[in-house]
């Protein structure tokens, strides 16, 4: 685990840059980053180049596991993309493909210019051939192989540099939403201790192992809950509420969040929900909540997406300090003629970007990549997601299909690693809620504790 501020990491490095870093070409100062180390990052996706025994494809991103990272540096009036684990190995060209070649070769150069928002372009000099990925076939995802073809958007592209320079967390009553990271613990309900969960074998490895209040008290303030539907409303069940004995009723665990609020008057807290029900009967429990409505807070209308996230500080002041989120589809609730946000609760995907939520099972091999939760053949919004003015909230996930609480102790060791090496640039930006089975095992606090010590650029 990394045991150093990442400020003073990202300054040691950037100063150690300058002094050894290559002149840029003449007239080209502005064309690119400085020399460092990158990751190059579909701006449609969100993956990554990667060098794959020659073949240059798009990858999850995955630090530098599978030859992800690529040294920048002038060649002559160009730039060339050294692979950092292949020397003389340079990202560039075959005919229409994009292939590894010899640093040398005159197919490695790149004329590499700003595309606007911190995008850019990769052309082959004096051509109009650009890097760029292959057009998606219908019912599929884009391909993996990357290709050499016409500009257009498919050819823009992010330099994500490996060591960013990161500055101070702003004071506290600076900081903005999306500047504070949360400690978020994963099916928050499922811990055994306020009620039933599930039916008898899925209730021996519970997520959770202490109650809403003890995860408030310890310091949560992020909270994933399932609910599913049944003639008694919205029910907190994993997966469904068959054979669950002494299920939790949605609106019992939102007014044990909504008390605690009111007795800590400088506390925020967000409510994730796997959303299986009704819009009108998640507005029927939401009414039962003694409270709610004086500190929902409402981003949709309060300028966000134009302005940008607010600062904790004010939340807290207007007593705006509650944001519950669904994963329900917006358009299914429209078809149904009630929409969620009417009522306060806000569609998750327009105002967050979120990773795939499983590492692998409860033993055995570990997927340690950081790609969007929402990227299949039918849907595309990447980790990197972003409007001018506005940036998404960041969601990252961190923990298996089953909690085994060996597997998850080790785990939570490694969060704030897998947070600042993979989720972090995947994202181009810090996450903002760190999701955990058993966050009390293996110290995720400290992990969150590291992100609140700085800023992402």
């Amino acid at each position: 685990m990394r045991r150093t501020p990442h400020a003073l990491l990202a300054t040691t490095a950037a100063l150690a840059a300058a002094v050894v870093a290559p002149t840029p070409p003449a007239g080209a100062a502005a064309a690119a980053p400085a020399p460092g180390t990158y990751y190059v990052q579909s701006a449609t996706t969100g993956l990554n180049a990667a060098d794959n025994q020659g073949v240059v494809e798009q990858h999850r991103p995955k630090g530098n596991e599978d030859r992800q990272q690529w040294n920048l540096r002038p060649s002559g009036t160009s730039y060339v993309l050294e692979n950092t684990v292949a020397a003389g190995s340079c990202l560039g060209r075959a005919g229409e493909q994009a292939r590894t070649v010899a640093c040398a070769s005159a197919d490695a150069a790149w004329e590499i210019t700003p595309a606007g928002a911190d995008q850019y372009t990769l052309k082959a000099p004096g051509t109009d051939r650009h890097l760029t990925l292959a057009p998606k076939p219908a019912g599929a995802n884009y391909p993996a192989p990357l290709a050499v073809g016409a500009p257009g958007a498919l050819a823009s592209w992010y330099l994500t540099p490996v060591t960013p320079v990161t500055s101070p967390m702003p004071d506290q009553d600076r900081r903005t939403l999306d500047q504070v990271t949360f400690l978020t613990s994963h099916n928050a309900y499922a811990n055994g201790v306020d009620g039933g969960f599930a039916p008898p074998f899925v209730n021996l490895v519970p997520n959770q192992s202490r109650g809403i209040d003890q995860q408030l008290a310890d310091g949560v303030r992020g909270f994933m809950l399932d609910i599913h539907q049944t003639p008694d409303g919205a029910i907190l069940c994993h997966n469904s509420c068959t054979l669950v004995s002494r299920p939790v009723a949605l609106w019992v665990d939102l007014q044990r969040i909504v008390d605690f609020l009111r007795t800590h008057p400088d506390q925020f807290v967000t409510v994730f929900l796997e959303d299986y029900v009704d819009p009108g009967v998640l507005r029927s429990e939401l009414a039962r909540v003694a409270g709610l409505e004086d500190i929902l807070y409402r981003p949709d209308r309060t300028g966000v997406r134009d302005n940008g996230w607010p600062r904790l500080a004010d939340l807290v002041a207007a007593n705006d300090r509650l944001l519950i989120l669904t994963d329900h589809s917006r358009s299914a609730d429209e078809a149904a003629g009630l929409t969620r946000d009417t009522f306060g609760v806000m569609y998750q995907r327009e105002w967050t970007v979120e990773n795939y939520w499983s590492m692998g099972s409860g033993l055995g091999s570990s997927d340690w990549s950081c790609y969007s939760r929402w990227y299949d053949a039918n849907t595309n919004l990447p980790l990197t997601r972003g409007e001018p003015g506005f940036r998404p909230l960041f969601v990252m996930n961190h923990f298996r299909d089953v909690p085994l609480s060996g597997t998850v102790r080790t785990d939570n060791t490694k969060l704030a690693d897998r947070a600042r090496r993979f989720c972090q640039p995947a994202a181009r930006k810090k996450p903002n809620f760190l999701a955990v089975d058993r966050y009390e095992l293996g110290d995720a606090a400290s992990a969150v504790n590291a992100l609140n010590t700085y800023t992402y650029p």
